[in-house]
């Protein structure tokens, strides 16, 4: 379908896959091009389907959310991963982030917001909701890492982005407000990564929030 976003569903739960579709499908811009359980089918589906978003549970029996998240990352596909899940937990937050998910959004999610951050993230941004940020900053505060931009020893073009990034821009947003190419930025985020000792710029936004702003 021109101009629609294709999709892949995987849960192990049917209820769950039925409303999914159903809410997909009231949205012009979204198209399910297949809903499976999980297991071996939805890795096979992930890698033959021309997809734009995966949306799996992170609790599956026969194969989990990250081991799905994994396999996709090692085939190198286009498809953007989002757990879609009932999880809570900041561990279970941290977790995916640093497998490279692009969404962790909760399956009680409003309607509208779901859809909403589906479309942010097809956009290029990494979405969680704004109620797991409490649990996400208690599951890094014990970790031990720089506790300023001064101590990480950021540049002032590295804090700038940072600041960006803890706005929720894109990198190429991020690179037409401060006047850089996109890929400039993504070298300047990599090299904050490195610095903050962090590995998704979701812990890195976070994390800004709590030392720049707090």
């Amino acid at each position: 379908m021109l101009g629609c976003r294709s999709v892949l569903i995987i849960d192990d739960q049917p209820l769950f896959r039925k409303g999914m579709m159903q809410l997909l499908r009231m949205a012009p811009d979204m198209h399910v091009a297949a809903d499976v359980w999980g297991g071996a089918e939805a890795l096979a589906l992930a890698q033959t389907l021309d997809l734009d978003l995966i949306l799996v549970e992170l609790q599956m029996k026969a194969l989990s959310g990250l081991d799905v998240l994994r396999a996709v990352r090692a085939a190198r596909l286009k498809a953007k991963v989002v757990i879609v899940t009932s999880s809570d937990s900041g561990e279970d937050v941290v977790a995916a982030l640093r497998c490279g998910v692009e969404g962790y959004l909760l399956k009680d999610m409003a309607p509208e917001a779901m859809l909403e951050a589906l479309r942010e993230i097809v956009e290029g941004r990494v979405v969680i909701p704004a109620q797991l940020n409490p649990l996400l900053v208690a599951a890094l505060r014990g970790e031990a890492r720089p506790q300023s931009p001064e101590t990480a020893g950021l540049t002032e073009q590295e804090t700038r982005i940072l600041e960006k990034v803890a706005e929720g821009l894109s990198n190429k947003q991020i690179g037409r407000e401060l006047e850089i190419a996109e890929g400039t930025v993504k070298v300047h985020v990599k090299h904050i990564l490195r610095k903050l000792e962090l590995r998704s710029r979701v812990e890195a936004a976070v994390w800004a929030v709590e030392r720049m702003r707090g």
